[in-house]
């Protein structure tokens, strides 16, 4: 619930909802419903009103370093270098070593940024500073990884690279995700399931499992499938039905 100078906002309600370890789950729904809300419940950054979250049977009570939040912008620090940006999450929680900055580093080769760790985030395209906060994020060894719309100010061609070394990297390292989006698609070729949300309030209208044989696939070859098409033209008449009531 949001609270302000002349009324009371409930953005949310009767949210119930469990998260297996390992699955990728994605949020659907109109604009305002309160997707990024959820999220940012999750993460510990807003207390609800009501109910809890718990992560491994515990009751969350705050930010932790069990989960990871990748936001929309990217948030280099532009004074800083990339390797300084890389490594800043550990430095702040104190646990930053030469074997973590070794392993941080090498994870940035890894999902292809070579020789730009002295460069600072303006030497380096838009696609290429997500790349970099991603490495962020899981340079602390989250449990969960939060993506909030963290590929929708990107041109497409880089968009789709992004999803498929996100991908790749979360099943690699066999991470928790749960990703807001607007794009249908992106659930789709990214999920295990998609949770609809209706117009604020927010309620789980929907819960929709993505085929087996596409979850298989990489987020580029799902989208060729023909079950990809049939899956996606059932959640868009679904979310069309929302946002028309």
């Amino acid at each position: 619930m949001y609270l302000t100078v002349e009324s009371a906002i409930t953005a949310l309600e009767d949210v119930n909802l469990s998260i297996e370890e390992g699955e990728f789950v994605s949020f659907l729904g109109p604009s305002g419903c309160g997707k990024t809300t959820l999220l940012s419940i999750i993460a510990g950054l807003i207390k609800p009103t009501a109910g809890f979250v718990s992560i491994d049977e515990k009751k969350l009570k705050g930010i932790t370093p069990k989960v990871g939040y990748m936001f929309q912008q990217d948030y280099l620090f532009p004074w800083k270098t990339i390797k300084d940006n890389i490594l800043l999450g550990l430095t702040i929680q104190e646990a930053l070593t030469d074997e973590k900055e070794e392993q941080t580093l090498k994870l940035l080769h890894e999902i292809g940024l070579h020789d730009v760790e002295h460069l600072y985030p303006h030497q380096l395209s838009g696609g290429m500073r997500q790349r970099a906060a991603l490495v962020r994020t899981l340079a602390t060894d989250p449990a969960i990884l939060l993506l909030d719309e963290p590929f929708s100010a990107l041109d497409f061609q880089t968009k789709l690279k992004l999803e498929e070394l996100v991908s790749k990297t979360l099943m690699t390292y066999q991470k928790t995700a749960v990703l807001v989006t607007h794009d249908i698609g992106e659930a789709i070729a990214m999920s295990n399931r998609i949770v609809l949300f209706s117009a604020r309030p927010g309620k789980i209208t929907h819960i929709f499992t993505v085929p087996p044989v596409i979850q298989t696939l990489s987020p580029f070859e799902a989208r060729q499938h023909p079950a990809y098409h049939e899956l996606f033209t059932e959640i868009w008449k679904e979310l069309d039905q929302l946002e028309t009531r």
